[in-house]
């Protein structure tokens, strides 16, 4: 039987417990909670796919990354330190991110998918962004995305 991300993140999270990994520990619940609200949003309860398991753990770990360099420009450095190495550990599910340099390829081919069904200008961002969201999730964040393409629309 093949074992799902959640139960996988429960497993760590029991682990986490008995070795008194208390970081550990309290990112994978925070994490785990997220996943269970997500769960019973709506109108009745369901099981997330690992897709959207993924998605989940892919915004929590947004959310790390955003406050640590809130708290960092606030001159809070412990916490800045705390919520980077959440965000690691939540990384650690995550899979590989794409380099710049694949990110850039696919981004390249898209924008000539794009050109060739007729979009130009400022208004191809929309149609590109459509066209790359789905090759490059979960391996690439959506600011980081957007920003190389806007790179080559600029030239």
């Amino acid at each position: 039987m093949t074992t799902t991300l959640k139960s996988k993140l429960q497993d760590d999270l029991n682990t986490a417990i008995k070795e008194r990994d208390e970081l550990r520990s309290s990112t994978l619940r925070l994490t785990l909670t997220a996943i269970t609200k997500e769960e019973v949003a709506g109108k009745e309860k369901r099981e997330l796919s690992d897709d959207e398991v993924l998605k989940v753990i892919t915004r929590e770990a947004k959310k790390r990354r955003e406050a640590a360099e809130a708290f960092a420009q606030g001159g809070r450095a412990e916490s800045a330190e705390r919520e980077k190495a959440e965000g690691e550990l939540l990384a650690g599910y995550l899979p590989k991110q794409l380099s710049d340099d694949e990110l850039n390829t696919i981004v390249a081919e898209a924008v000539e998918e794009a050109r060739a069904a007729g979009a130009e200008g400022p208004k191809a961002m929309g149609a590109i962004m459509k066209i790359v969201n789905p090759k490059v999730a979960g391996q690439a964040d959506g600011g980081r995305v957007a920003a190389a393409v806007k790179k080559l629309l600029q030239g």
